[in-house]
């Protein structure tokens, strides 16, 4: 039997496939992981259908059907009042997972580092260690989870080749602010750094605020790859459909391991968004009051409860504290919650290289309204359990 050396022989499965594994064994209600369980917009399930009858079963091109990417182009200047070339600068990818991990092997050399800010999404660090990079873990503490410019500048050597951002951020909910762009944009500035972000959940920013594209930004353009799903927006998780938008010269890179990854999506989905995205204007101008909504009904339903909620700036994820009914870490809490409630959770610990104690557990609310009151019932008989165990 031949010997096989793992080139991740620390990673396991992850937390999500974990979890949703054990909801399924368990029959508990599934806000872990991120779907919605409601179908996608009728009219682009029309349209899918539609262009599956008409006969477009052939590769569509390398970069992804020109239509749809010069609808991106179009979106994406009315939003962020940045023009990317649709021909040269956009490309269609199997969800945004396989952009992230494309590019971090364009883009990544052996013995580079990579700056993640924990709790960091889990696809990122091996992605870099399979580039032969070395993922530098820069912890956020809760419950602000704020980023400290200053340690990240000392982090920073003639080594450090690329830096993640993603924002809205999953799993914290948390929406970067114009002070960490400008923080950032400092800290690349005279460098060779790029700058990879991570923005699948751009349409879901609540209480007023705005998503600003980090390649938008001027001191950014050049050394900025943006990532975005149209999975996310859609409630069509399953369809792994994304797109990325940077310079000529960086989607060049990104194209030469595309090829040899994906090489091309299915040509049905990207004719069907392309036309969506024309026929219905308003779907992404709604999405952020529809999915505060979600977010407010979750809140709302744990009000009065021990349980400590910062309402989540972004993502269709809520993070809740349990340190007051529980001393148990996050991964305990989940396993309980599960268990004892019926419902399924996220814990956070396992975002991080290094593992804080946590108590923080993260719910998805792209659920139907009924799923919602059903979990958030189950949740405030837990806590109050809990609490009175204490």
């Amino acid at each position: 039997m031949p010997r096989v050396t793992s080139k991740l022989p620390h990673i396991g499965t992850t937390i999500f496939t974990v979890i949703t594994q054990r909801a399924q064994e368990l029959g508990a209600i599934n806000l872990a992981q991120g779907f919605p369980d409601y179908d996608p917009p009728e009219l682009l399930k029309e349209l899918l259908a539609e262009y599956a009858a008409r006969g477009s079963h052939q590769y569509a091109p390398m970069p992804g059907v020109l239509a749809l990417r010069e609808r991106i182009a179009a979106l994406f200047e009315q939003q962020h009042t940045a023009r990317f070339d649709p021909a040269n600068e956009i490309t269609i990818t199997l969800g945004a997972t396989e952009a992230l991990f494309s590019a971090i092997l364009a883009l990544v050399h052996r013995e580079d580092e990579v700056i993640l800010f924990d709790p960091s999404y889990d696809s990122y660090a091996p992605a870099v260690l399979l580039a032969g990079g070395r993922p530098l873990h820069i912890p956020l503490a809760p419950p602000e989870f704020h980023i400290d410019w200053d340690q990240v500048r000392s982090k920073v050597s003639a080594r450090t080749r690329l830096l993640i951002i993603n924002t809205p951020h999953n799993p914290l909910g948390r929406v970067f602010t114009a002070s960490d762009l400008e923080s950032l944009e400092r800290l690349v500035e005279h460098t060779d750094m790029l700058v990879l972000a991570d923005e699948v959940y751009e349409h879901m920013v609540f209480d007023g605020g705005k998503h600003t594209s980090l390649c938008s930004r001027p001191a950014l353009r050049d050394r900025t790859l943006s990532v975005f799903s149209f999975g996310k927006p859609f409630h069509a998780t399953g369809w792994r459909v994304g797109y990325a938008i940077a310079t000529a010269e960086l989607t060049r890179e990104l194209r030469r391991v595309h090829q040899f990854n994906t090489f091309t999506i299915a040509t049905p989905l990207q004719l069907a968004i392309a036309e969506f995205l024309t026929r219905a204007p308003g779907h992404y101008p709604e999405l952020a009051a529809y999915y505060q909504a979600k977010r407010d009904r979750f809140i709302r339903a744990l009000q009065g409860t021990p349980l400590r909620i910062r309402p989540s700036q972004g993502t269709y994820f809520q993070l809740v504290d349990f340190s007051a009914v529980s001393s148990l870490s996050d991964d305990e809490l989940a396993d309980k919650l599960i268990r004892e409630a019926g419902v399924a959770a996220i814990p956070i610990s396992p975002f991080y290289a290094q593992p804080p104690h946590s108590t923080w557990l993260r719910f998805c609310f792209a659920k139907q309204d009924a799923t919602l009151d059903a979990a958030t019932s189950r949740i405030r008989e837990f806590a109050v359990r809990a609490s009175r165990a204490q």
